[in-house]
C-alpha cells in the first residue's frame, strides 16, 4: 500500500462544515426560523468558494482532475460488476458526477430558498415546491453518497471516510 496525499485541507474542511450545515438545517432547525436562512447562506458561500477552489486549488481539488466522463463512469460500473478493484487517486468517475450534483443542487437549494425571502416571491407556492424538491433531491443524493462511499471503501479495501479525515488515501501500487 501507498500512502498518497490526495484532499487539502481546504477541501476536507468545505466538506465537513457542508456535511455540518446540510445537516443542521434538513434535521435539527425549523424552516422558518432566522438560523435556517443564514445556515443556508453559509452553505451557499461554502459552494461558491469550492466552486472558485475547483479552479484554482490544489490538483485533485481541481475539476480539471475529475471531469464528467459517462464513458468513465460506465467503466467504473464494469469494474464493479466484474470485481476489478481498480484504485483512483482522487475522486472516482461516479463520484465525480456526485460532487457535480451535490454542489447543483445546493446552489438551486440556496438560489430558491433566497428567492422566498424576496417580496415579490415569497409566498410563491412554486419556489417553495422547487426548493423543497431539491431539497429532497440532495437528501437522496447525500445518502446514496453515504452508501457509495462504504460500498467503495469495502470492495476496492480503500478507506474513503478516513480519506477525508486525514487528507490521505492508501491506495494498492500498481
Amino acid at each position: 500500500m501507498q500512502s498518497v496525499k490526495v484532499w487539502d485541507p481546504v477541501v476536507r474542511i468545505f466538506h465537513w462544515s457542508l456535511v455540518l450545515g446540510f445537516a443542521a438545517n434538513a434535521t435539527l432547525v425549523s424552516d422558518h426560523s432566522p438560523l435556517h436562512l443564514w445556515i443556508g447562506y453559509g452553505i451557499t458561500g461554502l459552494v461558491l468558494f469550492r466552486i472558485l477552489w475547483g479552479f484554482i486549488g490544489t490538483y485533485y481539488a481541481r475539476f480539471s482532475s475529475f471531469p464528467p466522463s459517462l464513458s468513465a463512469a460506465a467503466g467504473q460500473l464494469s469494474d464493479m460488476v466484474s470485481g476489478n478493484k481498480r484504485s483512483h487517486r482522487g475522486h472516482t468517475p461516479l463520484g465525480a458526477w456526485m460532487i457535480y450534483n451535490l454542489l447543483g443542487s445546493l446552489l438551486m437549494i440556496g438560489l430558491t430558498g433566497y428567492m422566498l425571502t424576496t417580496t415579490v416571491l415569497a409566498n410563491a407556492n412554486w419556489v417553495e415546491d422547487l426548493h423543497e424538491i431539491c431539497v429532497g433531491w440532495a437528501e437522496l443524493s447525500v445518502v446514496l453518497h453515504i452508501l457509495a462511499v462504504i460500498l467503495e471503501s469495502r470492495r476496492t479495501k480503500v478507506n474513503l471516510p478516513r480519506a477525508m479525515i486525514t487528507g490521505r488515501k492508501e491506495i494498492a501500487v500498481e
